[in-house]
């Protein structure tokens, strides 16, 4: 059995719309959003690349980002202020599989943790399990990353163990915390994402 790719297409949510990647259109924005300040440059801490010396070298970054078919990198653009916010992207596709991966994820330190992060999870989630009928999606992280692994449990993704020893990142050891939801899983989690970003709006 094979299961449809993922596309890059646009996400509408309430307080959300997820966007491909434009590296002209949305550079500006994301730069600021990774390095304003000493605590956004914090955002860079656990992933391979960044933060970067040059707003010209992060928008060279962003257009390499822009043309790649895995990972799907999308904008998250805050509904509010019309900002773009962060980057998220499906990635580790296996469609004759059925599964894929959450990744590449950053945010702007001020909308860490708060209604725009779970509802760019919530939609991704929603167009894997719901529209694509995906049977497994993963979330990867450094297990030195406290912030993404309480995200992935706040999420409902269940924890599934550690590879030790994964990668070398930044000159360092990077142990991978792995984390998943199957589709199994997904309806009850589903509902509960919802009713949390219900309560949340008011």
């Amino acid at each position: 059995m094979q299961w449809s790719l993922p596309q890059l297409c646009t996400h509408h949510g309430a307080h959300v719309t997820l966007e491909p990647l434009d590296a002209h259109r949305d550079g500006q924005d994301l730069y600021a959003a990774g390095h304003a300040t000493s605590r956004h440059l914090y955002t860079w801490q656990y992933l391979p690349y960044g933060p970067f010396a040059t707003h010209e070298d992060f928008g060279n970054w962003l257009t390499v980002q822009q043309q790649s078919v895995d990972p799907l990198f999308h904008t998250v653009r805050d509904v509010c202020t019309a900002r773009a916010v962060g980057l998220i992207a499906i990635m580790n596709i296996a469609a004759q599989h059925g599964r894929a991966e959450l990744g590449h994820i950053w945010y702007d330190v001020n909308v860490q943790r708060s209604v725009l992060t779970a509802e760019t999870a919530h939609l991704l989630l929603s167009y894997l399990f719901d529209t694509l009928n995906y049977r497994r999606v993963e979330w990867k992280c450094d297990n030195r990353n406290v912030r993404s692994k309480a995200a992935a449990l706040r999420l409902g993704f269940c924890f599934e163990g550690l590879f030790r020893q994964h990668l070398v990142v930044k000159q360092q050891n990077r142990d991978t915390a792995w984390f998943a939801i199957t589709d199994a899983e997904w309806p009850t989690i589903r509902e509960r994402q919802r009713a949390d970003l219900t309560r949340i709006r008011s």
